[in-house]
């Protein structure tokens, strides 16, 4: 079951980073049609989005046994309070959430960054090591398609929650 869960989880992340792909393609050529589409159903998608994520990590740490290092608990308080806001947002369909969410995902994307380029063995810059109550933060768990980790994952689903609350807030801006 927890190589099932990986797996797919793993598609998801792959899926996730096409998705990035498109985004930024229709941010290069500004295809308005694409962000209208996006911003339309951004408080959806990114309630989705983070609430996979945050199952993807209890199930990583409860079902799996991963130990989360330092940096996964950082991540984890960034994404957790997301989907509850996000669902709130969504329920009372108020797009201004995107403002006080925002700012959390990009210090996740700056925090995911850091984690998988400490995985792939880039010197850190302030060292990660166990502190008595986590695993070493460069413990690579596993590592799916010769590129993808917890961390990768984290990273792509912040980076999602960022442009998408970036179209959310552009169409706010226009109206």
């Amino acid at each position: 079951m927890v190589n099932m869960v990986k797996q797919i989880l793993s598609i998801l992340t792959v899926a996730g980073q096409a998705s990035i792909m498109v985004l930024l393609l229709a941010l290069i050529l500004k295809n308005n049609s694409v962000w209208r589409l996006v911003s339309r159903h951004a408080l959806a998608a990114v309630f989705i989005i983070s609430l996979i994520a945050i199952l993807g990590s209890s199930f990583y740490s409860e079902v799996a046994g991963y130990e989360p290092c330092k940096l996964c608990w950082f991540q984890r308080i960034l994404m957790y309070p997301q989907s509850v806001l996000y669902l709130v947002a969504f329920l009372s369909k108020k797009k201004d959430v995107f403002l006080y969410t925002l700012p959390l995902s990009i210090i996740g994307v700056v925090i995911a960054s850091y984690h998988y380029l400490l995985q792939r063995g880039v010197s850190p810059l302030t060292p990660c090591g166990t502190v008595g109550y986590s695993v070493s933060c460069s413990t690579n768990f596993f590592m799916e398609y010769g590129y993808i980790t917890i961390p990768m994952q984290s990273l792509t689903a912040f980076v999602i929650l960022t442009l998408l609350a970036v179209a959310a807030l552009v169409k706010i801006k226009s109206k």
